[in-house]
């Protein structure tokens, strides 16, 4: 199976920057879209951004101009470089990998990380 894990979140006050890195690892045929998402207390998961194989981005109006999604293919790795971070970016971040595993590479499957809290606050 695939395996998802994120790291990078902690403790930021207003306007500060945190990069989460996350590695997919396992039996990958492909790498479709990697993604984030977030999760605050009471709300549904949003996506914040994804990238494509190809590299084409999608990003969350939210988070426009401050955050940066980018993909090492060879690592198959994407970071999320947040800047200018607000108390309403507080949640749960978590990773989401689309791709086909080696045993049925025309399958795609979702598979998520167990997420890693960030926290901007004064």
């Amino acid at each position: 199976q695939v395996q998802v894990v994120e790291s990078g979140g902690g403790l930021v006050q207003p306007g500060g920057s945190l990069r989460l890195s996350c590695a997919a690892s396992g039996s990958i045929f492909r790498i479709d879209v990697m993604g984030w998402y977030r999760q605050a207390p009471w709300k549904q998961r949003e996506l914040v951004a994804d990238i494509t194989s190809a590299g084409s981005t999608n990003y969350a109006d939210s988070v426009k101009g401050r955050f940066t999604i980018s993909r090492d293919n060879a690592k198959n790795t994407v970071y999320l470089q947040m800047n200018s971070l607000k108390p309403e970016d507080t949640a749960v971040y978590y990773c989401n990998t689309r791709a086909r595993a080696t045993s049925d590479v025309w399958t795609q499957y979702d598979y998520w990380g167990q997420g890693t809290q960030v926290t901007v606050s004064s």
